[in-house]
């Protein structure tokens, strides 16, 4: 009985202070007080609208202005989609609800979009659709694959 407290004891005393310093620095890589790291500065660069946008080329820029800022992402979704794979697309939708939470009531309706999409760039190849569907906005890719 000894044995396994001092056992116990000691497994404390080695994680917890790892587990402090983990948290603690957590909690303080990005606080309001601080400077602007290069970081913060690319992503308000990147959805200023100044310049083409994160995933979006020159061209895709310059369709969507004046639209409305879901029906932009739509766009520029769509247009990595057919430039690339709905992989592609499924990154930029994802990267863009988390560096613009107040696209997120849209999320839903666009991945129901990419993956309809996704089933007209492979000529109706449900499987090869399917097979780039990922966990984004509650799998609602792979229902726009389903139909």
């Amino acid at each position: 009985m000894k044995q396994l407290v001092r056992r116990i004891g000691q497994t404390v005393a080695l994680t917890l202070p790892v587990v402090l310093v983990t948290t603690g620095t957590l909690a303080v890589t990005r606080v309001p007080w601080a400077p602007p790291t290069g970081l913060d500065q690319q992503v308000v660069a990147a959805s200023s609208g100044d310049g083409a946008g994160i995933g979006r080329s020159a061209t895709a820029a310059g369709k969507t202005d004046g639209l409305a800022p879901q029906d932009s992402l739509r766009v520029a979704l769509l247009d990595e989609l057919r430039a690339k794979n709905p992989s592609a697309a499924l990154d930029l939708l994802e990267r863009s609800m988390r560096e613009q939470p107040s696209l997120t009531p849209y999320c839903t309706s666009l991945a129901t979009e990419l993956g309809k999409a996704a089933v007209r760039k492979y000529q109706g190849d449900v499987q090869r659709a399917r097979s780039f569907a990922r966990p984004v906005c509650d799998g609602s890719f792979a229902a726009g694959v389903a139909g």
